[in-house]
Formats: structure tokens, C-alpha cells, sequence
């Protein structure tokens, strides 16, 4: 096989020990968080039509669906730790790679891990309500330069700090404990998914689910910015689909497990997702739904009673355990495979010689999405991340035409099925959703190119070092 940059097409170092269904299940576990449960009453106030609302869960994952076949050629033929990182760097250079990478770790990881960590610790302490946010464990008030400043730290900051240690921890000690994990969370979630779906179509107390596409009479602008809103929170909801091939270096067979992994797992995550937001529109009227956050709740309740809600309270306490535990499992290749480039902490390329995993980088990942959870700060910088994580989808993507022209001898075991139109498909549609966000979030847009640019003069200075 051709080497790039003078590496061999490795995992340097780690184990191969995910077969195909735990590559399925680490995709479709980390993708299956609580936006699937949060997210619909969210769209219903953009777009006030259940038919649009199903057209745009559809068609977030067709978009999907193409992406992840454009990664699935990158992915088998270069699978090694580092997934889009490495894709980057060997199609535009060292920096655009670091600056991926600067991303993943300051922001967009460890920002995700700790929104799901917080998201974990308030429907655990909807269950346990002495864990919950609204109990303080103590705050202070300080003045300082003429202003006066507060902090408070509650028992929910607490709970999401301790199960990002436990998680963390667990896989520190080995791949097996993370993917063992991993399978019994994910199984248990899609069990769920597919319950309340057969449940709400047999015993479900619900009505005809109207397919018509403007109801409301709003003119074909208002439809149209609406329509990109909703997709927008569509991505957010199937955000992670590509973090499968930060893993690649420990997938067998990746030629083979890597493109079926990403193809079965986006088709699974799909159906699951219609066929949820179909149970809700069955259950609610787009009255009800509209503006509703925990829009799953409130379903279960009006299909089959008041005590469902608690059910789905749990539902959500499992689905985000395992969207953290994917997420912490796959972050550390990003930043073990770029400190084998000598662009990160040294300590962080060193494998555990006895569980055989980057140790060092899944502190550091630990550490700061503790920081991160404390500060309180995430939930802002996530929005700046998600506009710069899509201007790098589409980067990685346009890479294959790139990496095809660069290496036209590398062994592809898979080519983009549908190439070229699917990977432009993919390339057009994203960069759609990218113009109406820097539109509609120009503030949290422009934040998040200044943090990207940020990270220019960080490279150097590494280089330099």
C-alpha cells in the first residue's frame, strides 16, 4: 500500500479489536444522544408542518448517508487513528490538519462531551431530584476591576464532572471495557426507540398524521429560511456520524468494516429518527409540539399516561451515557494521532503499554471538558464550533477529489459510491446549511472563525518548539 508522508497505513500502535457490529454500534451510539428527543418542538416553530418536519428528518439523512459514503473511501483507504484530521492534513497541508484538530480539543469535543455530560446530569437529577441544577452546592460573589461577578456550582456540574472521570477512566483501561460499554448501551437505546415506535402504532392513543407542507400559509421565503433552520437542528441531532473513523486504526478489516459501518449505521440512525418523530406527530398536534424542549416526555404521556414520562426520563439518562461514552471513546485518536506529527502534547502519541490505549490523551480530554463543564460556558461555544466542524466536513469531503489526484495509486478497498455527484450532493447541501447559519448566527459564526484563526500562530509556535 502507498504510505503517506512517510507513515505506513497503521493505527501506530493501538490494537485492532472493533469488528463491524462494534463499529455500527459506536456510530450509532454517539450519534443517538437527546437530540432525537429534544429537537422536534424546536424545528415546529421554523417550520409549523409535520410533513416538513418529516421531510427534513429525511432529509438530513440522506445528506448524512452521502457524507458518510464520501468518508467511507477516506476511511479504508487511510485507517489510522486520526480520522478527519489525517484526511486534512494529507490533502491541504500540516496546518489546515492542526487547525481541525485545534478545533476538536479546544471546542468542538470537549465542548460536545460536556453539553451531553450536563445533559446527562439534568434528566438524572429530573429522576433524583437532589442532584439536580437547582441545587447549589455553594456559589460566591466577588467584585473586581469596578464589577461585580458571580459563580455557582451545582450538584448537576458535579454529577457530569464524576461520569466524565468514570467514562474516561473506563476507557483509559482498555478499548474492550469502552466498547463493551458502548454495544450494551447502544443495544438497550435502539431496543427503546424501536419499543415506543411498535408501542405508539399498537396501544398509542393518537390520530392521522397530516402531510400537508404549509398548513400555516407562510409565503415561500418564511418556508424556506424555516425549512434551513430545521435542518440545522436536524445536523445537530445526527452530529457525529463521522467520529467512526477517529477510530480507524482499531477497526479489523477496515477496507471492509469501515464503509458498512458508516452505510448500515447512518440507515439505522435514519429510520429510527423518522419513525420517533412520526410516533410524535401521531401522538400531538404542531400546536402542541411547538416550542416543547422535552417534546419525547410529553408524547409518551399523551400516548399511553402520566407515568411514561419518568420511563422516557430514563430513556434519555441511557442514550446521552452512551453518546459520552462514544464520544470520550473515539476524541483521543484526533489528539494521539496528531502528537505523532509533533503538533500536540508530546505525552499524548505514548500508548499504555499494558491496556494498549492513549492514556495521556484521554486525560487531557477529561481534563478540559471538566473545565469545560465547570465554567458553564459550552453550551455558547458549541454554537461557534458546529459553523466551523461543517466548514471542515466540507473540506474533508471536497479531499477526495484531492487525495484522488495527490495518491492515485493508494489501495481504496471502497470508492464513493455514486462519484462524483454524491460527494458534491453532500458538499452543496452542507455548504446550504453553512450560508444560513453564518445568516441567522452571523455573531456565533464569525466567534467561531476568529477561534479557528486563533489557532494559526498556536501552529507556529508549536512548530517552532
Amino acid at each position: 500500500m502507498q504510505k503517506l508522508n512517510g507513515l505506513p497505513d497503521s493505527g501506530f500502535g493501538l490494537n485492532r479489536q472493533l469488528n463491524l457490529f462494534d463499529s455500527i454500534m459506536v456510530m450509532m451510539g454517539i450519534i443517538i444522544g437527546s437530540g432525537i428527543f429534544l429537537t422536534t418542538g424546536i424545528m415546529a416553530k421554523a417550520i409549523p408542518s409535520p410533513g416538513l418536519i418529516l421531510l427534513a428528518w429525511f432529509i438530513g439523512g440522506v445528506l448524512t448517508l452521502a457524507g458518510a459514503l464520501t468518508y467511507a473511501e477516506l476511511g479504508a483507504s487511510m485507517p489510522r487513528a486520526g480520522g478527519q484530521y489525517v484526511y486534512l492534513k494529507e490533502a491541504y497541508g500540516p496546518l489546515v490538519g492542526f487547525l481541525y484538530g485545534w478545533i476538536t480539543f479546544l471546542v468542538y469535543m470537549t465542548g460536545g462531551i460536556a453539553a451531553l455530560a450536563i445533559a446527562f446530569a439534568e434528566y438524572f437529577g429530573y429522576l433524583i431530584p437532589v442532584l439536580s441544577t437547582e441545587n447549589s452546592c455553594f456559589a460566591i460573589n466577588f467584585r473586581g476591576l469596578g464589577q461585580s461577578f458571580s459563580y455557582s456550582f451545582s450538584m448537576a456540574q458535579l454529577v457530569a464532572v464524576l461520569v466524565i472521570v468514570f467514562l474516561s477512566v473506563a476507557n483509559y483501561l482498555g478499548l474492550i471495557f469502552g466498547k463493551s460499554i458502548q454495544n450494551i448501551i447502544t443495544v438497550i437505546k435502539i431496543a427503546t426507540l424501536v419499543g415506543f415506535v411498535l408501542m405508539g402504532f399498537l396501544l398509542g392513543r393518537g390520530h392521522s398524521v397530516s402531510f400537508e407542507l404549509n398548513p400555516a400559509g407562510l409565503d415561500l421565503s418564511q418556508l424556506m429560511v424555516g425549512f434551513g433552520l430545521a435542518l440545522i437542528a436536524v445536523a445537530w441531532a445526527f452530529d457525529g456520524w463521522n467520529n467512526l473513523n477517529f477510530v480507524a486504526g482499531e477497526i479489523k478489516k477496515p477496507g471492509h468494516n469501515i464503509p458498512r459501518a458508516l452505510f448500515l449505521g447512518t440507515i439505522g440512525v435514519t429510520s429510527l429518527y423518522v419513525l420517533v418523530n412520526y410516533i410524535y406527530l401521531y401522538s400531538l398536534s404542531i400546536e402542541e409540539i411547538t416550542g416543547v424542549i422535552r417534546v419525547a416526555e410529553k408524547s409518551a404521556t399523551a400516548l399511553f399516561g402520566g407515568y411514561w414520562g419518568v420511563i422516557v426520563a430514563i430513556a434519555v439518562v441511557i442514550s446521552t451515557f452512551g453518546s459520552l461514552n462514544g464520544s470520550i471513546l473515539t476524541g483521543p485518536r484526533v489528539y494521539y494521532a496528531m502528537a505523532r506529527d509533533g503538533i500536540f502534547f508530546s505525552r499524548a502519541a505514548r500508548i499504555h503499554p499494558r491496556f494498549k490505549t492513549p492514556g495521556f490523551a484521554i486525560f487531557i480530554q477529561a481534563l478540559w471538558s471538566c473545565v469545560l463543564v465547570l465554567s458553564g460556558s459550552f453550551e455558547q461555544i458549541i454554537i461557534f464550533a458546529m459553523f466551523i466542524s461543517i466548514v471542515f466536513w466540507i473540506a474533508a469531503a471536497a479531499s477526495v477529489f484531492k487525495l484522488r489526484g495527490k495518491y492515485p495509486n493508494l489501495s481504496r478497498p471502497y470508492k464513493t459510491w455514486g462519484y462524483p455527484v454524491v460527494p458534491i450532493i453532500f458538499i452543496l447541501a452542507s455548504s446550504g446549511i453553512l450560508f444560513n447559519t453564518l445568516i441567522e448566527k452571523p455573531v456565533e459564526s464569525f466567534a467561531g472563525i476568529g477561534l479557528t484563526i486563533i489557532g494559526i500562530p498556536v501552529y507556529y509556535i508549536w512548530k517552532r518548539k
